[in-house]
């Protein structure tokens, strides 16, 4: 594994259940469910992952997605409006 920087960004629920906006995170996740994985067990987020999606340098991708030192993760919980 390679230890990598990523940048998170965090709205809605995962904003109230970190008490932070954004937050560099040191990680050897090799992607997006791995990712997800470290940091529900730190937050306890609300959401199961089924429910989610993940957005990779602005763009939504898979969970298997691979992660590179330097990305910018956010994972997007459902949301209803009109």
């Amino acid at each position: 594994m390679s230890r990598k920087a990523v940048h998170l960004l965090y709205f809605a629920a995962f904003h109230d259940a970190t008490g932070c906006r954004e937050e560099n995170w040191q990680t050897d996740a090799a992607t997006a469910a791995e990712l997800y994985g470290e940091i529900s067990a730190r937050y306890g987020f609300p959401f199961d992952r089924s429910v989610l999606r993940v957005a990779k340098n602005d763009e939504v991708v898979s969970w298997s997605t691979e992660l590179a030192d330097g990305d910018l993760v956010a994972f997007l919980a459902p949301f209803a409006g009109g």
